[in-house]
């Protein structure tokens, strides 16, 4: 990005004055040539379309041209050239000049250290980030005054070093504000654009002081630890599955017997995982399974559960058999409509209360009893 290529051959119409151009075959992917000497009063500065030329002395920047033609560092410019001509006109009669290129480059960032991202599931994550962006020159007197007067920008690597370290730094400071608004490390993967978005719309407040303007970023990947992206899978699958952790581990659990030709589960627990039964199961199935224990299906779910369980792991249903319809009077359960003998408390079959249900009528605030749609009082619809 920074060269040093040959003065061209002098010229003009002054004695010792010299004619500077920056020839095409030198330019190449470089941003910035410094031409080797100082200019002086009396030279002649070349200016094509896509260049600007900006003088540089004592630090900072006296004037820069932009616009294509052929300067003569004389007072016949003084109108063009203005405070230029008479900075060179002091006791010190020459200046430092820069030749920058307009055009967009294209860069390459990669962190160098990780950036810790503390997250609520999985505390303190390790993140490493890769991308590619578009920049080009925006303000070039503030761009020469910060790469070469602050930072002491002399070659090409110092440049694409400091934009490298720049442009980590904004995506990390963006990571953090998003974090901030809820974003999870489970949620990076899938927001990628939404990041690099951010960043964009970040990058002129920050590239902005240094003359830099980020046009475009793209390929942004942001890479996690192999255990943290490992555990996401592991909940991707859980929820894609529809269970919960320890359903899903005493589902592993039965694949790995089941693979395993030693194992004593045999054909049953490898064709329960293969129909994806073995992760609806829990963790006291399994033992009873391969314990060589009894079990029967769910009456809700299908599951099949061992027999000495009262409830199903999967989802909760009442294991115990729905007592056998009495002789005597029965009353329907409310809940599940068994048939429960008169004088019980509860249901056999789940448990529900058997006292009468009371309701207060909205309209006339009757008492209502048992399941009636309307109040027998005043005929209101019932809640």
């Amino acid at each position: 990005m920074v060269t040093n290529n040959p003065v061209p051959a002098k010229g003009g119409s002054l004695f010792g004055a010299t004619t500077v151009a920056w020839e095409d075959v030198y330019k190449g992917s470089n941003v910035m040539w410094r031409v080797p000497r100082n200019i002086r009063y009396g030279d002649n500065i070349v200016v094509r379309e896509d260049e600007t030329a900006v003088f540089f002395r004592d630090g900072k920047v006296l004037a820069y041209l932009d616009k294509p033609g052929r300067y003569g560092l004389t007072s016949l410019n003084v109108g063009v050239l203005g405070n230029l001509i008479q900075s060179l006109t002091g006791v010190r009669q020459e200046a430092e000049v820069y030749y920058l290129q307009r055009r967009i480059f294209d860069g390459k960032f990669g962190s160098s250290e990780p950036y810790v991202f503390r997250d609520p599931d999985f505390g303190l994550v390790n993140l490493r980030l890769f991308g590619d962006y578009r920049w080009k020159v925006g303000t070039p007197d503030l761009f020469i005054s910060q790469f070469v007067g602050t930072f002491g920008a002399a070659a090409s690597s110092d440049v694409e070093a400091r934009l490298r370290d720049q442009m980590v730094l904004l995506v990390y400071n963006t990571l953090g504000k998003l974090k901030d608004q809820g974003m999870r490390v489970t949620d990076l993967a899938t927001q990628l654009t939404t990041i690099e978005q951010a960043v964009l719309g970040a990058s002129a407040s920050h590239f902005g002081p240094l003359g830099v303007e980020v046009q475009q970023l793209q390929g942004l990947s942001v890479n996690l630890p192999d255990d943290v992206q490992k555990a996401i899978d592991t909940r991707s699958s859980m929820g894609v599955l529809g269970v919960n952790y320890m359903q899903y581990q005493a589902g592993q659990a039965l694949t790995q017997a089941a693979s395993n030709p030693s194992g004593g589960a045999g054909s049953l627990v490898g064709a329960g995982v293969g129909l994806g039964a073995g992760l609806g199961m829990g963790a006291q199935m399994g033992g009873a399974m391969m314990g060589g224990g009894s079990a029967v299906p769910c009456p809700k779910c299908q599951t099949m559960v061992p027999s000495n369980v009262r409830f199903c792991p999967s989802c909760g249903t009442s294991m115990v058999p729905a007592a056998p319809a009495a002789a005597g009077p029965s009353t329907a359960c409310p809940k599940c409509n068994a048939s429960v003998p008169a004088g019980m408390k509860f249901c056999p079959n789940c448990g529900t209360s058997m006292a009468p249900q009371t309701r207060t009528c909205p309209k006339c605030q009757a008492t209502v009893t048992g399941p009636s749609k309307f109040c027998p009082n005043c005929g209101q619809a019932m809640p």
